[in-house]
């Protein structure tokens, strides 16, 4: 019997994450090369999703140093601002999302957001649907892991009070996410919705052999499952 379950956010609570024109706006601000940006922002992705920087504006210095660029601490929070909107933008909930959550809390399932990101997830999070429907956050940059690192999986269940042979976890297979999981005792379900296969994500796992659903609507289903094959 299921009593706890995690999902990844992005792809997976989100839509099919795509970088729109908030990006290019970003780096204009800070008076760099939009595609010097955003190379930039995937060679780092393991390193700001570990939270390597003191804070948001250090890290944002030390890109921008990277690139020969020193700005202006007001130039640092207007980015910083214009990342925290674009993050928003480029990944949307789904439509489903909350009702699913909805219906899953209402049959006494405890839920956590698994989520390796950097500053933004934190920030955005709680002003979201979101924050009203989860019992727990867990975010790479604050665990100073990212999946498919145990502590990411040991920190959720720990804030579910859930075994994790008692815990389900849901998402696209980024970071290795759902080998992580299953390796940690949970149990995985891979989330292969129609809008996947050309969305931004970082280590994906496309060879994932185990459970798989096309929507998330079709997880309430599985919470009565004694066992899952992964």
């Amino acid at each position: 019997m299921i009593e706890a379950i995690c999902f990844d956010y992005f792809n997976t609570c989100t839509r099919a994450v795509c970088r729109g024109g908030g990006h290019r706006r970003t780096a204009e601000v800070l008076g760099v090369d939009p595609g010097e940006w955003l190379a930039l922002l995937d060679r780092t992705y393991d390193e700001r999703a570990r939270g390597a920087y003191p804070t948001h504006l250090a890290g944002l210095r030390r890109l921008c140093t990277e690139l020969g660029v020193e700005p202006t601490t007001a130039q640092l929070r207007e980015a910083a601002e214009l990342r925290l909107a674009t993050v928003q933008a480029d990944a949307p909930l789904r439509p489903e999302t909350i009702d699913v959550l909805r219906t899953l809390r209402s049959a006494g399932v405890r839920i956590a957001i698994v989520s390796d990101c950097w500053f933004e997830l934190p920030l955005v999070l709680p002003r979201t649907p979101l924050a009203g429907v989860i019992d727990a956050a867990v975010y790479s940059c604050q665990v100073g892991h990212t999946k498919p690192h145990p502590a990411m999986y040991a920190t959720a269940c720990a804030q579910l009070d859930v075994d994790p042979a008692r815990c389900l976890y849901v998402g696209d297979g980024g970071s290795r996410e759902l080998t992580g999981a299953a390796r940690f005792g949970l149990t995985a379900v891979q989330l292969r919705a129609p809008d996947l296969g050309a969305h931004l994500t970082f280590h994906a796992e496309p060879d994932w052999p185990g459970a798989w659903v096309t929507t998330l609507s079709a997880i309430p289903d599985l919470i009565d499952a004694p066992v899952l094959v992964a």
